[in-house]
């Protein structure tokens, strides 16, 4: 049974998804663009379970109540700071933390700045940021890949396109696995005012204050080969950022929206990885 409640921070209230027992061990899962926690339909469910509390957050400009108009309130030393302050909120001293698509990119950066609060991180599709930033600048083919980055941070017209025409290209970005009634959802979210520009805040909000180091606790990464966005030069590269023990799973035919199109293949790496740490 899934429950949903709100967190409530200094900086806002957070909706959020949760499911398990309140004595579980805590997990937090963390949703990528243009989702929600919606994404993490299957994995709540199944890690619930077998024990686990999972809470899993509509993040910073898709929670309502937690929506700035700045870009800059959406760089991502302050996206990590939401995840700490809702563990706070929660109770949760140290937690697992799971992160898809950008809340992959917010989970590794965690992992680095928090170690002593997240006790395992699971990153799905978004290899480890400095992985990225090299592969960037050395394969032509990620590249190509990244152009969508510094398209969208044009406004309003990223916007504009996104939503015209029943908002027929956001629409199309989810082709490939995310079921039709989650497409709605998102679809209706992101069409409330305000709520596109939020969500790509993150691409606007500019690059991180310092560098990312070497992940020091377990971590699962988990990459599918047909991933528009995220080629295999960094995927294959993240095992030289982490410096604890660490799995590398390949799902093959799998497009970027691994959780709704590989839900139960996901949630069966993750109960391992979980009862592994």
């Amino acid at each position: 049974m899934v429950d949903y409640i709100s967190i409530e921070t200094e900086a806002g209230s957070f909706d959020a998804m949760a499911a398990g027992p309140e004595g579980g061990r805590p997990v937090m899962l963390l949703h990528g663009f243009p989702e929600a926690a919606l994404e993490w339909s299957h994995q709540l469910a199944g890690l619930a379970a077998v024990g686990y509390r999972v809470v899993a957050p509509d993040q910073r400009g898709y929670s309502p109540g937690v929506r700035p108009e700045s870009p800059s309130d959406y760089r991502i030393e302050t996206l990590v700071a939401d995840v700490i302050a809702m563990a706070d909120r929660l109770g949760w001293q140290r937690f697992d933390l799971v992160g898809h698509d950008w809340g992959g990119a917010v989970a590794w950066w965690a992992a680095d700045i928090h170690p002593h609060r997240v006790r395992s991180l699971a990153a799905v599709s978004t290899p480890h940021p400095g992985a990225l930033a090299e592969a960037l600048r050395t394969d032509e083919d990620q590249a190509r890949r990244s152009q969508y980055m510094r398209d969208w941070r044009a406004t309003p017209a990223t916007e504009n396109a996104f939503l015209a025409d029943g908002a027929r290209a956001l629409r199309r970005i989810f082709e490939g696995g995310v079921p039709r009634e989650h497409v709605d959802e998102y679809v209706q979210r992101l069409s409330e005012p305000g709520a596109l520009t939020a969500a790509l805040n993150w691409y606007r909000a500019g690059g991180p204050e310092g560098r990312i180091g070497r992940i020091t606790v377990p971590t699962l990464y988990v990459w599918s080969t047909e991933d528009v966005a995220l080629g295999s030069v960094a995927a294959l590269a993240t095992a030289d950022w982490v410096e604890a023990p660490y799995r590398f799973e390949m799902l093959e035919d799998v497009s970027h929206w691994v959780p709704e199109e590989a839900a139960e293949q996901l949630t069966v790496h993750l109960v391992a990885h979980l009862e592994g740490t």
